[in-house]
């Protein structure tokens, strides 16, 4: 075995741990602030997390397409929760989100434009009018991204680190003093003093099989939370975005490319037996994509359930119908990157079928982002409540960028008061777990793909109690397969030990998911039970979530308690 040098220690005023739209924001705003920011994260500062894989587009009530205002924005994304949004971050989302669109426009970001100088918006599902700002041809979230890190890097004072796990966070007397990890290129143990901390590591979609995310968002951050003594809330609710890309195969694109040409080309979601039939189930679509994701997820997965899905099990996507001309005004280049994958879409459908996209549960905040545990907060999609049952498409990026704003401020306001209290004593617990090691735990790779499978099975889009119950029995032979410590480091950039530490975090945060899912009895918004259809009256409610002894504690609460 490689010996690994001894610990690296850091202090930092802000850290803020994951560097998405979210953890760039709440970077920019606390250095702003006076701050001594740490800006960490697992990958590459600014190109991991899902905002750089962001091809579609940007909710905000900036009114130039037509007149818009907050307000409507805002009854829009509370219609989409099903009745389960906090009205207060709600309106924080909606309210701030054309300040924060304006601010990225100054920063050059290319927003789509008519020949006029007026952003070009688009109309996009459960929206009342042309809303959504974009850049051309599945540009938006790396040209977001861009502009965030530059951002970040004319900000010398910004230190940035990348290739950086954290294990868990370290607690003083019911206040956050730092964190614990380990650099994924050395192997050192890496501990950090903080003022004050900030999570912005996104979601949880690596917990299923078929995944719109990137690999590192397998819930860390709610993980982190929950042992750190802070509440999480509507974990339950899982978005399925129900057009991802399944067949043929499509090489270097993202899966979730269809959803803003459907809205803008009316592109047609047909059966096995070629009829359209999202009418079926509740929704007018009148040539024009409506349809809320949860109830396009529900439609297809229906078909297929009752034997009129396409041969790879969803449904057929097609722009037949379209001029060639209008598809290639549409499309732009990425016509060509289609035919390099062999499809031409004047010719020939494409297959698509749900896949796991978003969370709207997570961390329970105030409307200054704080946690329930002192100095501790958390922004973008690490955060719950704002979405409720569903969100509202295009909701995501505002979601970060205003939250992200909004925890930096006051995490810089709330560490200028204080001093440093890190203590090792704190830490004795993470930093034994990084020490010790177990050359007979499971194979923590093939777990992972376990516990997705299993997650896909019992914890997807429609759940029953004996699905629910199974994957609670499959969760604790994961665990006891895994064993409580991990396997002995080799080297820089040990992906076994990653991966144990991976599974760690996942398998808690797939318990809140089964067992939220499991005590909530009825149907509503991305929560769907087949034993329970109905929406019920008396479950318009949140359930939080939080560990105590080891142990979950579910509790429910009315909304915005």
């Amino acid at each position: 075995m490689t010996k690994i040098p001894e610990r690296i220690h850091l202090e930092a005023g802000v850290l803020i741990i994951g560097a998405g739209a979210a953890g760039m924001s709440a970077a920019i705003a606390a250095h702003d602030a006076g701050a001594d920011v740490l800006l960490a994260d697992r990958s590459l500062i600014g190109r991991g997390g899902a905002t750089v894989m962001a091809q579609m587009t940007v909710a905000a009530a900036v009114g130039e397409e037509v007149p818009d205002d907050w307000r409507f924005h805002y009854q829009d994304t509370l219609k989409a929760g099903r009745g389960l949004c906090d009205p207060d971050l709600a309106a924080l989302l909606c309210e701030q989100a054309p300040a924060a669109i304006h601010r990225l426009d100054d920063w050059h970001t290319g927003w789509a434009r008519h020949a006029d100088g007026r952003m070009r918006q688009t109309e996009a599902p459960g929206h009342d009018r042309p809303r959504c700002v974009y850049v051309d041809f599945l540009s938006t979230g790396p040209a977001l991204s861009r502009t965030l890190r530059t951002q970040v890097q004319r900000r010398d004072a910004i230190r940035r680190i990348g290739d950086l796990c954290i294990v868990d966070l370290v607690v003083s007397g019911g206040r956050v003093t730092g964190a614990v990890g380990f650099s994924l290129s050395s192997g050192q143990t890496v501990t950090i003093a903080a003022q004050t901390v900030i999570i912005a590591t996104g979601g949880l979609t690596r917990l299923y099989a078929r995944n719109s995310a990137s690999a590192n968002m397998g819930g860390d951050g709610y993980a982190l939370a929950l042992r750190a003594g802070a509440e999480l809330i509507d974990m339950e609710f899982v978005q399925f975005f129900p057009i991802g890309h399944l067949a043929p195969r499509l090489i270097g694109m993202d899966p979730i490319m269809w959803d803003p040409f459907r809205y803008k080309l009316g592109g047609q979601l047909l059966n096995g037996e070629g009829r359209e039939f999202i009418g079926n189930y509740h929704a007018v679509e009148e040539g024009r994509y409506r349809a809320p994701r949860d109830v396009a997820t529900y439609a297809i997965l229906k078909e297929v359930e009752a034997g009129r899905g396409s041969p790879h099990g969803g449904v057929y996507l097609s722009f037949r119908h379209v001029p060639e001309q209008k598809l290639r005004e549409a499309f732009g280049p990425v016509i060509d990157r289609l035919a390099a994958n062999g499809i031409d879409l004047t010719q020939t459908t494409v297959e698509v079928a749900p896949i796991a996209h978003y969370h709207m549960g997570g961390i329970r905040v105030t409307p200054a982002m704080e946690t329930g545990v002192s100095h501790l907060f958390a922004a973008g999609e690490a955060v719950g409540g704002a979405n409720g049952a569903n969100r509202l498409s295009g909701n995501a990026i505002p979601e970060a960028l205003v939250f992200g704003e909004i925890a930096g401020l006051k995490a810089a306001e709330t560490g200028r008061s204080i001093v440093h209290a890190w203590n090792d004593a704190d830490a004795t617990s993470a930093l034994a777990l990084l020490s010790d090691s177990a050359p007979s735990a499971g194979n923590a790779a093939a777990l992972v793909a376990r516990l997705q499978t299993m997650m896909s099975k019992h914890a997807g889009p429609l759940r029953t109690r004996a699905g629910l119950q199974a994957a609670l029995q499959e969760l604790q032979a994961l665990k006891e397969a895994a064993g409580e410590t991990p396997p002995p480091s080799q080297s820089g950039f040990d992906m076994v030990r990653l991966d144990w530490f991976d599974l760690r975090h996942m398998l808690l945060v797939a318990e809140t998911v089964v067992q939220s899912a499991l005590a909530r009895e009825e149907s509503r918004g991305a929560h769907q039970r087949e034993d329970f259809p109905a929406t019920v009256d008396a479950w318009t409610a949140n359930q939080a979530v939080t560990l105590k002894s080891g142990a979950l504690v579910l509790a429910r609460r009315s909304v915005a308690e």
